[in-house]
Order: structure tokens, then C-alpha cells, then sequence
């Protein structure tokens, strides 16, 4: 007699694992179907994130900033480091090995919670109060579950005029395994990934150069970071940003690459020897049968849901980078856990608007809730606070004092709309800014509460008391 599972979930990125297990501690029988499979064809749990994307790209981007601080800043503590190389091979090594830990984790925590897992491509099949699932791997099986979580994840938006082969043009996946520092590598987009990406090999001795289409910098980001940003990269780290510049043809003879680009009006040629293309990612909606069954989606391939990730058939839901709002491990996650606890009968909720982004260049970059434009824009009275990391003393210590946090409180109720953070450590810092969005809380909230000192999360307190001008270190 065939198994029915309570919970079928399709993908075993930071969305899919997290919601198997939380279902299955609620009693659910529950199996994770994925197909993600490493560079040398094995099962490889995690998704993008673990095996391609976040821990990876943080490993290189950790090896590289030591790389940097050797060479630049060590003689700035009496510490002599002469004839300091970088050794890539033992670099990817490190990086490699951290993956497989992780992966061999979620083996392991799928186990110890009594996740069945299957290796191969799903696809809906047909509906019901129970759905039928076709797994497609080295042999074909069928699932039968009474719900199911979709959660396939997102891949890099290709560019015809620039296709990828991951040795010379790269994706997310190859810009994190190419075996030597190139000469000159060209980014294409000056997102989180381009913008990561860039920095890493900048610091291993690459000339960097960005092309970014948009206008502006960072769009999304508050306009007074995204311009102290700016400012940074390409002073201090050595970037070369271009904006409103769109690749229009790629050549390759031997080891040059030679591309020919749009700068407003005026077509323009570089000589590269390596490109990153990190235009966006785009939904894993395809090839998962969805129109087996008849799941909604959206002009973009999103899939469509409703508060609680249901889509349009009652017991099938969707979460992370297939629905709509950011494409952010941490989102997809807690939306698993919802998920999972809206099936087992609880109530299961996510707050879009209190999701903290981090973008992990040096200075990181960390924000959540409004921006000032936005804010501005929308006509919401609004005060501001800010405090320059320069002015604090453990910024200084560490030898890290460039940005600065900035609170945006509302002007009548002091109830905190947003913060946004350049500087050392902004990706640990943002977490206390998130809990108060969460609770509502005031700038008076936070001026009030004690800081531990001398740290980096006193800017935060400093920028709280910023927003009745009553600064106590500026």
C-alpha cells in the first residue's frame, strides 16, 4: 500500500528544509523531494543558498577581507606581514568544505526529525484531497500527499546578448569557483550579488568594473546610504561603477573578452577576462507541472498566493523566491515555518514589511522598514536621526568607522518606520532595528534602553536620541 504523506515539500533550499522539518515536529508525516545536484552530479541539500549563494559567497567574501587587512591594515597594529600571497585553490577549498558541512547537516536534522527525503524533479500531477506528485530521478516514482509546499526556488535572469558558460562568463554558481584571480573582471549589475562579487576579487588584486543599467545606485536602498555607499566603493574599495550602461554584445578570442556597451547615447568597448552576470534571478515556476493542476501565476512567473501562501487550490501553498515580495533565505524560511504551522491547525504568519535586508560588501550595508523617499513620496511626516560611525569608539578600536546607522521615526507618534545602516557589523546591528519595527516600538523606546559600551550597537542608541537632537557623543 502506497504511503500518503500529510506534507509533500518540493525543494530543500532555506524555504523547503526548514518547512519539512517544522512539519514534521508538528506530527506531520513529511517528505522533501528535491533535485539540486552539486558540480560533481551528487545530491546536494540546501539549495541555492547553501550550495551556490549565501554561505559560499560570505566564505570567499570573509577569506578575501583577511586577504585585504594582511596586505592594508595589519602594520596599522604593529603587526609586520611581508610577502603575504593568496593561495585560491585553498581558499575555494575552505569555502567548499564549509558547504558540505552544512549540507551534511540538513541530512542529518532531517533524520533526527524524521523527514523522508527523495532526490529528482517533481511535478504535480493531479489534485484532490490528495495530490499526486511524479519524481522524476534515477528511477520514476510517484508521492501522494494531502498538502503540498512549493518551494523551487529562484535562478540568475540570463541575458541573450551575454550567454553564461561558467568559465569565462559566470552566474552566481561560476563566480564562485573561478580557479585564479582575474585580471580585469567586468560585472554586470550592481546588485547584491554583483556587488559581493566585485568585492571579492577586487580585494584578491582584480581591476573590478561594474555596468549597471538603472540610473541610480541601489535603488531600493535609502537614498542617503546608497550615496555613502557610492562614494565608498568606488574610493576606498576601488570599484569602477558605471550607471545607465547596458551590454548590447560580447566577444572572446582566447583569454580577451571584448564588450561593446551603450553609456546613454554613445556605444563604448572594454577588454575584460572574466564577467559576472548578476542581473536578477528569476522564479523556478517552470517544469514543476504547475499547469497539471491549474496553480496560478503572475505576468512574471511568480506564483500566486494569498496572506498565508496558499494558492488558488486550497492544499497546495508556495513559498521564498517562487511567490511574490524579497528573494531572502530568512524570508523563505519563516514563510516555511508558517506554512507549516497553517497546515497543522495554527496560526502561521509572516511580516513582509519587517523583513531586514543586508547586503555583505565592506562597509555591509543593512536596512528594514521605510526608506526617506519613499516616505517622503507618500507624504508621511517623518524625523530622522543619524550617527557617523566615526564618532563611536568601538568602531574606532576596530579600525572600522566608515557610515553611519540612520533611524526614521514618525514625527507625531516617534513610532520607528525604518533604519538603515552602513558600516562595520550592519548585518548583526539590523536585528535590534527589526524587533522594534515588529513591537512598534518608539525612538524614545530605544534612546531608553541601555547599550552595552563601548560597542557598535550604541550608533543605534545614538541615532534613537538623534531624532530629538539630543545626541550624547555628536
Amino acid at each position: 500500500m502506497n504511503t500518503i504523506y500529510d506534507v509533500a515539500v518540493i525543494g530543500a533550499g532555506p524555504g523547503g528544509y526548514v518547512a519539512a522539518i517544522r512539519a514534521s515536529q508538528l506530527g506531520l508525516k513529511t517528505i522533501c523531494i528535491d533535485d539540486f545536484e552539486d558540480s560533481s552530479g551528487k545530491a546536494s541539500l540546501g539549495g541555492t543558498c547553501l550550495n551556490v549563494g549565501c554561505i559560499p559567497s560570505k566564505a570567499l567574501l570573509e577569506s578575501s577581507e583577511n586577504y585585504e587587512k594582511a596586505i592594508h591594515k595589519f602594520h596599522e597594529h604593529g603587526i609586520s606581514a611581508t610577502n603575504v600571497k593568496i593561495d585560491v585553490s585553498k581558499m575555494l577549498a575552505r569555502k567548499d568544505g564549509i558547504v558540505k558541512q552544512f549540507t551534511n547537516g540538513i541530512s542529518l536534522l532531517f533524520k533526527k526529525n524524521k523527514v523522508a527525503q527523495m532526490h529528482g524533479r517533481a511535478e504535480l500531477v493531479s489534485t484532490g484531497d490528495v495530490v499526486r506528485l511524479k519524481v522524476n530521478g534515477i528511477n520514476e516514482a510517484f508521492v501522494e500527499a494531502r498538502h503540498v509546499i512549493i518551494a523551487t526556488g529562484s535562478s540568475p535572469r540570463s541575458m541573450d546578448s551575454v550567454p553564461v558558460d561558467n568559465e569565462y562568463i559566470c552566474d552566481n554558481r561560476g563566480a564562485l569557483t573561478l580557479p585564479v584571480t582575474p585580471k580585469h573582471l567586468l560585472v554586470i549589475g550592481a546588485g547584491v550579488i554583483g556587488l559581493e562579487m566585485g568585492s571579492v576579487w577586487k580585494r584578491l588584486g582584480a581591476k573590478v568594473t561594474v555596468l549597471e543599467a538603472l540610473p541610480t545606485f541601489l535603488a531600493a536602498v535609502d537614498e542617503a546610504v546608497a550615496k555613502e555607499a557610492k562614494r565608498i566603493f568606488t574610493r576606498n574599495v576601488g570599484l569602477d561603477i558605471h550607471l545607465g550602461c547596458t551590454v548590447q554584445e560580447v566577444s572572446r578570442k582566447g583569454e580577451t573578452i571584448t564588450v561593446t556597451y551603450k553609456d546613454g547615447g554613445d556605444l563604448k568597448t572594454l577588454d575584460c577576462d572574466r564577467i559576472v552576470v548578476a542581473v536578477g534571478r528569476v522564479p523556478n515556476s517552470g517544469n514543476v507541472g504547475l499547469d497539471n493542476v491549474g496553480v496560478d501565476i503572475d505576468e512574471r512567473g511568480f506564483i500566486t498566493v494569498d496572506h498565508h501562501n496558499r494558492t488558488n487550490i486550497s492544499n497546495i501553498y508556495a513559498i521564498g523566491d517562487v511567490v511574490r515580495g524579497p528573494m531572502l533565505a530568512h524570508k523563505s524560511s519563516e514563510e516555511g515555518v508558517a506554512v507549516a504551522e497553517t497546515i497543522a491547525g495554527q496560526y502561521g504568519d509572516v511580516n513582509l514589511d519587517t523583513i531586514p535586508w543586508v547586503i555583505y560588501t565592506s562597509p555591509e550595508i543593512a536596512w528594514v522598514g521605510r526608506t526617506e523617499q519613499d516616505l517622503k513620496a507618500d507624504g508621511v511626516p517623518y524625523k530622522v536621526g543619524k550617527f557617523p560611525f566615526v564618532a563611536s569608539g568601538r568602531a574606532q578600536a576596530i579600525g572600522d568607522s566608515s557610515g553611519f546607522v540612520k533611524m526614521i521615526a514618525h514625527e507625531e507618534s516617534d513610532r520607528i518606520l525604518g533604519v538603515h545602516i552602513i558600516g562595520p557589523y550592519a548585518s548583526e546591528l539590523i536585528s535590534e532595528a527589526v524587533v522594534a519595527l515588529e513591537f512598534g516600538a518608539t525612538s524614545e523606546d530605544i534612546a531608553r534602553i541601555v547599550h552595552a559600551h563601548p560597542s557598535l550597537s550604541e550608533a543605534m542608541h545614538e541615532a534613537a536620541l538623534g531624532i530629538e537632537d539630543r545626541y550624547l557623543s555628536l
